[in-house]
């Protein structure tokens, strides 16, 4: 990988489950060497990247599509317009970077954390495909409350579902699922996989409902994500970690609602933006 000046990733897989019985300290060796030294460490911050996937029958079974419907589906979530969403996207990184105490509500939800002096960075189909986010990270030790998420999400080949966090001062203090043992497992990976490393906002019109590809979810329009484990080094509050999870809440109404709001000044309800300056990234303004 230090020899690569460009790296292409086309990923696809048969089955989701396919490794859900290796046993996890085998997959802790892979985290913490092919995926955190060659990937994190060397792939991201230093070549030209972009991941994208191979449409299979199995990702139109986990959206719950007929195979028609998802080429359909596939085909436009991948290849919007980039450049406008790109202009779209200038006002929230602008406002992400002005901002200091950021607060989530929502069905289970009462989240409270500072983004404040970290870098917020655009996405928009560079590195990812499909793309459609704004980025930052917590200040390391500034999160409280509970989040409830959810969207089904898979890490080392088990699905979780309804997942929940409580924080106290920036760490996961309690952590239940439909898997709470398995879940509390990857959550003590390391000292760092109980903090939080990235906070996302994602907007691609034509993402609307999980499908337990993270590529696809942490886009969905009205969503967030909130991820235990290490942050970027363009977006850092100095957490590490083998593990990034992309843990996601969709807060549009068919999936309960919920708010985001900026130094006490409401910028997203029930997934949609309201300041006039972010009305581009709203659904029908991007497609």
């Amino acid at each position: 990988m230090k020899r690569t000046n460009c790296y292409l990733g086309i990923r696809g897989n048969h089955n989701i489950s396919e490794i859900s019985d290796v046993p996890t300290p085998n997959q802790k060796i892979y985290e913490s060497t092919i995926w955190n030294r060659v990937h994190r460490d060397i792939r991201v911050p230093k070549t030209r990247w972009c991941v994208l996937r191979w449409p299979t029958p199995s990702m139109a079974q986990m959206a719950e599509m007929s195979t028609e419907a998802f080429e359909e589906f596939f085909f436009n979530v991948c290849t919007l317009d980039y450049a406008k969403m790109a202009r779209a996207m200038l006002p929230l990184q602008k406002l992400m970077q002005q901002t200091d105490r950021v607060r989530i509500k929502g069905p289970g939800t009462n989240l409270t954390f500072s983004i404040k002096g970290i870098p917020a960075l655009t996405c928009e189909g560079r590195r990812n495909i499909p793309d459609g986010e704004v980025f930052t990270a917590p200040v390391k030790g500034s999160v409280n409350g509970t989040i409830h998420y959810n969207c089904p999400s898979l890490q080392r080949g088990v699905t979780h579902t309804d997942v929940r966090f409580t924080f106290k001062n920036g760490k996961i203090i309690h952590a239940t699922s439909n898997n709470t043992p398995h879940l509390n497992e990857v959550l003590d990976t390391d000292a760092g996989s109980r903090h939080i490393g990235e906070f996302a906002i994602g907007f691609n019109p034509y993402c609307t409902k999980p499908m337990k590809d993270t590529l696809f979810d942490e886009k969905i329009t009205g969503s967030l994500h909130f991820t235990p484990g290490a942050s970027y080094d363009t977006a850092s509050n100095g957490n590490h970690s083998a593990i990034h999870w992309d843990l996601v809440l969709q807060q549009t109404p068919e999936a309960g609602g919920g708010q985001i709001y900026f130094d006490n000044k409401l910028i997203r309800d029930n997934g949609r933006f309201i300041p006039k300056e972010l009305h581009p990234l709203n659904p029908e303004n991007l497609k």
